[in-house]
């Protein structure tokens, strides 16, 4: 395993780590919870992503638990927790409860968090979404408390705007507060613009960390849909559509055939392939993978071995089977 320092802060990450979106409490138990963990870790992980929202608060409690299973020193692996969302049904959720990021939410949640883990702090905490109806600075503030707090050690953020990062670094410099390190954004062969584009001056400039999640485009890039949507697979189900859709364009299927022959070549998974492209890129500190099974998990684990098969010539075939 490689480990990465997340920007230009002194943190080192795993640049492959574990995540529990869709998967924890959903499809994964905490005996499961386990056997991946554990699979992770023992091929170097020491990052577990994590969120509030994901499974309404359930996924924090199966990783909790997981955790207290496998006993590790608490210092030998990172947990994160991102926060905006809230995590009940949103009928039951009070005005300051949800979709926002102003400092009663935030104080309250992280609070929150640590009961589910079962921790006392969290390495990492993000700022899961941008939230135009609070300032700024009250954020950063509120951010800033926790990190002094003891109950998360880095902050970052999540889907927001350059512009949006930097204005939280420059209120956070001029006040001497923790600032944010790290940004949590979509990054796969198919979704590139932001990452490389919008983001280049965050990273060149201020040394922004990155966490970066969907590496495989929500299932495309392991080429499974290529032969239509399997039952049970994560297109197939209703509240899936805009993925559903590009499981059946011809435009995107046409993609994937050529990237698959590429990797074919190499004589690699398309997904290990991949996830490899995505760890040649100097700007992404880990790779988050998200699995369902531990042989998945283990077969993605692999794309730490297929990243020197990258020359030059192989990156050039991949531009060209994506034009």
């Amino acid at each position: 395993m490689e480990y990465r320092h997340l920007g230009r802060s002194g943190i080192r990450v795993s640049a492959l780590s574990l995540g529990s979106w869709v998967t924890f409490h959903q499809q994964v138990d905490v005996d499961k919870a386990v056997e991946m963990m554990a699979t992770a870790y023992d091929a170097g992980v020491n990052f577990f992503d994590n969120a509030q929202a994901y499974a309404k608060g359930k996924s924090e409690e199966v990783m909790g638990a997981a955790l207290k299973k496998l006993g590790w020193r608490r210092s030998s692996y990172l947990v994160s927790t991102k926060f905006y969302w809230g995590m009940l049904e949103s009928g039951i959720l009070g005005i300051n409860e949800k979709n926002t990021l102003n400092r009663k939410y935030l104080l309250e949640a992280i609070d929150g968090s640590l009961q589910r883990f079962g921790l006392d702090h969290v390495d990492l905490v993000y700022c899961h979404r941008p939230d135009p109806e609070t300032p700024i600075e009250e954020t950063v503030w509120a951010m800033h408390n926790i990190i002094n707090s003891g109950k998360a050690f880095y902050w970052g953020t999540s889907e927001w705007s350059a512009m949006e990062v930097i204005a939280a670094i420059e209120i956070a410099e001029r006040h001497h507060l923790h600032k944010p390190v790290m940004e949590q954004p979509e990054y796969n062969l198919f979704h590139r613009e932001r990452f490389e584009v919008e983001y280049a001056r965050l990273f060149k400039d201020y040394g922004y960390g990155s966490t970066t999640w969907s590496p495989l485009a929500s299932g495309l890039l392991t080429g499974k849909y290529v032969n239509g949507i399997p039952e049970g697979s994560r297109a197939s189900l209703k509240k899936h559509e805009e993925l559903a859709e590009k499981a059946t364009n011809k435009d995107v299927l046409g993609k994937i055939k050529k990237l698959g022959n590429v990797a074919e070549e190499m004589g690699v998974s398309l997904a290990q392939m991949s996830i490899a492209w995505l760890l040649k890129n100097p700007n992404v500190s880990s790779v988050i993978l998200g699995s369902s099974r531990v042989e998945q998990l283990r077969e993605n684990l692999k794309a730490m071995d297929v990243v020197d098969k990258l020359t030059p010539d192989v990156m050039e075939k991949i531009e060209e089977a994506i034009k």
